[in-house]
C-alpha cells in the first residue's frame, strides 16, 4: 500500500471516531446535563406555588377554639352571687363577712361529779379564767350541694386547747375526712354539718347550739377540762392538759355584735353534764 493510500485510511478512521464521539455528547450528554440542572433547580426553588396553595390549613382543635359561652356564664354566676349577697345583706349581715374580732373572755367553770354518798350529781369545784379570744365571721359555708342557713358562719375560740377552760364554737363545718359515720353508715365525704342556729338582727346576736353532731363523729364545739384518771379519786391524779368535752345542745351565745365591736355572753354545759360554763367576751375588729 502506498503512503498516500495509508494516510487517507488513517484520516477516514479518525474522522469517524471523532464524529461518533461528538454525536454521543451532543444528544445523550445534553439530556443528562439538562436533567441534572432541572433537579438542582427544583430542589433550590421548592414546590411550585400551586402545590403550596393546595395544602389544607390545619384544623383548630377543640382546645384552641375559644368558648364564647364561658364568659357570659361566669358573669351570670357572679351577678347571681351578688344578688344573693344583697338579699342576705338586707339585714346587714353580709357586711360582717370577713370580720375578725379579738379581745378577752372571762370564763367561769363549774365542775360536777357523782361522788356523793347517794350517787347524786353535786358541785365539786368552781374556777374562773381570763383568756385571749377571737371571733371570726365569714360567708356561710357550702358543701355537699347545701349552704349553711345562718346569716354568717361563726368561729369562736377562747384560749388554746391545752388550757383548762378553753372553749371553741363552730357554727358549721364541711366534713371531708371520712365517708362513714361511727355506726358505719355511708355519708357524703363533703357533708355540710351545721351546729348552731344563728339569729342576727339590728346588731343583736341570738345563737343556739342545736346539734353537736356526735353521731357523725365530727364534734367541734368543745370545752377543754382535765379529767380525773379515776372517777371520784382526785388523789390519783388527772390527765395532763385540757381534755376535750363535747358541748351539749342548748348552749347559747347572745349579745351585741356589729361592725364596731362585740359584747357577747355564752352559757352552756358539756354532754356528760360534768362541766358547766359561762363567759363574757368583749372584742374589737382587728
Amino acid at each position: 500500500m502506498s503512503e498516500n493510500v495509508r494516510g487517507r485510511a488513517v484520516a477516514v478512521v479518525c474522522a469517524g471516531l471523532l464524529c461518533a464521539s461528538l454525536t454521543g455528547c451532543g444528544n445523550d450528554g445534553a439530556s443528562t446535563a439538562d436533567a441534572s440542572t432541572a433537579s438542582a433547580g427544583t430542589l433550590e426553588s421548592g414546590p411550585p406555588a400551586s402545590a403550596s396553595a393546595s395544602v389544607p390549613e390545619p384544623t383548630p382543635t377543640v382546645s384552641d377554639t375559644p368558648t364564647l359561652a364561658e364568659t357570659p356564664t361566669e358573669e351570670a354566676v357572679t351577678a347571681a352571687t351578688s344578688d344573693e349577697a344583697v338579699s342576705a345583706g338586707d339585714s346587714g349581715a353580709s357586711a360582717l363577712w370577713g370580720t375578725a374580732y379579738s379581745g378577752t373572755a372571762s370564763v367561769s367553770v363549774d365542775i360536777y361529779d357523782y361522788c356523793s354518798t347517794d350517787g347524786s350529781r353535786r358541785l365539786a369545784d368552781s374556777r374562773t379564767y381570763s383568756m385571749n379570744s377571737m371571733l371570726d365571721l365569714s360567708r356561710p359555708r357550702t358543701g355537699g350541694g347545701e349552704t349553711e342557713s345562718n346569716p354568717f358562719s361563726m368561729l369562736f375560740a377562747a384560749g388554746s386547747p391545752s388550757q383548762p377552760g378553753a372553749v371553741s364554737f363552730w357554727s358549721s363545718s364541711v366534713s371531708t375526712t371520712s365517708s362513714q359515720d361511727l355506726a358505719g353508715n355511708p355519708r357524703d365525704p363533703n357533708l355540710l354539718l351545721t351546729y348552731w342556729n344563728i339569729g342576727w338582727s339590728d346588731g343583736e346576736l341570738d345563737a343556739r347550739l342545736t346539734d353537736p353532731h356526735a353521731r357523725q363523729a365530727v364534734v367541734l364545739n368543745l370545752l377543754h377540762w382535765p379529767s380525773l384518771l379515776v372517777a371520784c379519786r382526785s388523789d390519783l391524779g388527772q390527765m395532763p392538759g385540757g381534755f376535750p368535752h363535747a358541748l351539749a345542745a342548748g348552749t347559747t351565745f347572745t349579745g351585741r355584735l356589729d361592725g364596731s365591736g362585740a359584747s357577747l355572753t355564752a352559757e352552756g354545759s358539756t354532754v356528760d353534764g360534768t362541766v358547766a360554763f359561762r363567759f363574757k367576751f368583749d372584742g374589737t375588729p382587728s
